[in-house]
């Protein structure tokens, strides 16, 4: 086995941690259930779920994940007392990235593509039909899409290729300040333009009446309390040893509830600042922000296409865009390689050419499951539904309450162990007396979000 790499420093840890976390959700999703849920008041509802739900549980796994200096392949197994079966969760983990990956890869395929197109002025001239139309034909080209898609892959696993430090760092901290700078040019142009007020008012003043009602006077209080506990889980990517691994990485000279927060920090600004490029720019071209794939690729390619140097910022944008759903891509792909060569003593390259052959072809259905496949469907869902579901719904919820129980319970790492280690090193300390409300309050709070995914899929 290969003698295991560090950081090179404490900004690459955070730079690349929160580039796990950061991703598509922040930008489209975030974005979307705020202008649903009432702006600025969802707003403060989902920072307080982040704190008492979200960072916690990242907490933990970075916990494990530096206790053991494994990734999950073998965290549980060095961890867990004699006799115990928690080593058993490594295998689902590392579905749970496959699976991942295998929708994720494809749509950072789509937003690459998106990108050549809008610099050669593809969209202009184009009405909203017209752009929906060039998304719907793009939608039918699996060569296209396997194209797209491998080159991502490539990209990810060439940078892992390379080295924690040579590749996944470096490239990560690179890509990190790109897209944070692209995001505050876009955000200034957005803020600029004409008619942006009433979307900058709605986004950051709250109005907590249209928290609890809709525009119909429909209750939806429940529903907004739900969304924001949900955004701020599934917005750090905890669960499935994508933290933990980078965890890891690092020494422990810090506290791990200081590096939580700032990871966590990093991550809802990436999503505050995309609701500052996509509420004032709705608000002045009077469009919906729209829900899912409508916003980023239809909507937003429509607005572009009316403003002055729209393919400039356009261009802008979707490159923004690429960075994040890299970012992510990349950093999971480490945690698969760590995986293998944890679990299986294989050097770094020959893990890296396995498991780009393995990603390549696993991705593949989600591709045809746009066109040649399109008419398969298990309870509704089409491919990509189903791996989405089976990750966001399944996996997530569930390896967090596998996280937060092993580092609690005595049949588990248990708690003063897991307080011995976050609390090593300098920094902001996790606090002792939250011992009773991450023993018997969080595991409920997270299984409350799992049974909710269900109902909201299957029960209405």
């Amino acid at each position: 086995m290969e003698k295991r790499e560090t950081f090179s420093s404490r900004l690459g840890f955070v730079l690349i941690s929160a580039g796990c976390a950061i991703g598509l959700g922040n930008v489209w999703r975030f974005p979307y259930i705020t202008g649903k849920y009432g702006g600025g008041a969802f707003v403060l509802l989902y920072l307080v779920f982040l704190v008492i739900l979200g960072l916690p549980v990242m907490v933990m796994e970075l916990s494990v994940g530096r206790g053991s200096q494994r990734s999950i392949a073998m965290s549980f197994q060095k961890l867990e007392p004699k006799g115990t079966r928690w080593h058993w969760f490594s295998y689902v983990g590392l579905v749970g990235n496959y699976l991942l990956m295998m929708f994720y890869t494809v749509i950072a395929g789509w937003l690459l593509h998106y990108f050549v197109r809008m610099l050669k002025g593809d969209f202009m001239g184009l009405d909203a039909q017209g752009v929906a139309g060039e998304f719907t034909a793009l939608m039918g080209k699996p060569g296209v899409m396997a194209a797209y898609m491998a080159v991502v892959v490539c990209i990810g696993m060439v940078v892992c290729l390379q080295g924690l430090r040579n590749g996944v760092e470096r490239v990560n901290k690179v890509m990190m300040v790109c897209l944070l700078a692209l995001m505050l040019v876009l955000a200034v142009n957005s803020v600029l333009l004409e008619g942006a007020g009433d979307g900058l008012r709605f986004y950051l003043q709250p109005n907590f009446h249209n928290l609890v009602y809709d525009a119909q006077g429909n209750w939806i209080l429940g529903e907004a309390v739900f969304a924001a506990m949900g955004q701020a889980f599934f917005t750090l990517s905890i669960g499935i040893g994508s933290i933990a691994i980078f965890g890891s990485y690092i020494g422990k000279e810090h506290r791990l509830t200081g590096e939580a927060l700032r990871i966590s920090l990093l991550d809802t600004c990436v999503a505050f600042t995309a609701g500052l490029i996509i509420f004032p720019a709705c608000s002045s071209f009077n469009v919906p922000t729209g829900e899912g794939p409508s916003l980023v690729f239809i909507t937003l390619p429509n607005i572009f296409n009316h403003m002055p140097l729209g393919r400039l910022w356009g261009g802008a944008f979707f490159l923004f865009l690429s960075f994040a759903a890299l970012s992510t891509v990349i950093a999971v792909f480490e945690n698969i390689i760590s995986f293998t060569m944890d679990r299986w003593g294989m050097a770094r390259k020959d893990a890296v050419l396995i498991n780009f052959i393995g990603v390549l072809v696993l991705s593949m259905p989600c591709v045809l499951g746009f066109n040649i496949w399109s008419g398969f469907s298990v309870m509704g869902m089409d491919i990509s539904g189903i791996e989405d579901f089976l990750v966001s719904q399944n996996l997530l919820p569930l390896g967090s309450l596998v996280y937060v129980l092993f580092c609690t319970t005595r049949k588990g790492w248990g708690w003063e162990n897991f307080l011995q280690e976050a609390n090593e090193g300098k920094g902001l300390r996790f606090p002792r007396a939250m011992g009773f409300y991450v023993k018997y309050v969080l595991p409920v709070i997270v299984l409350f979000i799992f049974v909710m995914g269900y109902w909201n899929q299957f029960g209405r």
